[in-house]
């Protein structure tokens, strides 16, 4: 007798916990996801670099508690800023796009 798995794959268990694409439930969570994202990768970089989120802070004039809150998504970020963080603090280069 074949025991049934209850493993469920990412795309599973997010279209049952928030719905199908393209519902509000689902587009909220997903809008979500991608300013969680843009903090992880900010914290990702960060790390990659030995940096503190002082040390970062202060190469791009802001201070630590402000880099916190956008690593932790608790803060959106205006363009501009995050421009300095990626180019002043890390050294790095901002490139954007919009896919229709």
């Amino acid at each position: 007798m074949k025991k049934k798995s209850n493993l469920k794959s990412l795309d599973q268990f997010v279209d049952e916990q928030y719905g199908k694409k393209g519902t509000t439930k689902r587009d909220k969570f997903e809008k979500g996801y991608e300013g969680f994202k843009l903090g992880f990768l900010i914290q990702q970089a960060r790390l990659e670099k030995g940096m503190t989120q002082e040390e970062l802070a202060e190469k791009c004039g802001t201070n630590k508690g402000y880099i916190s809150k956008i690593e932790n998504d608790i803060k959106e970020v205006r363009i501009s800023t995050l421009q300095k963080i990626v180019e002043l603090g890390l050294g790095g280069h901002l490139e954007l796009s919009i896919k229709l």
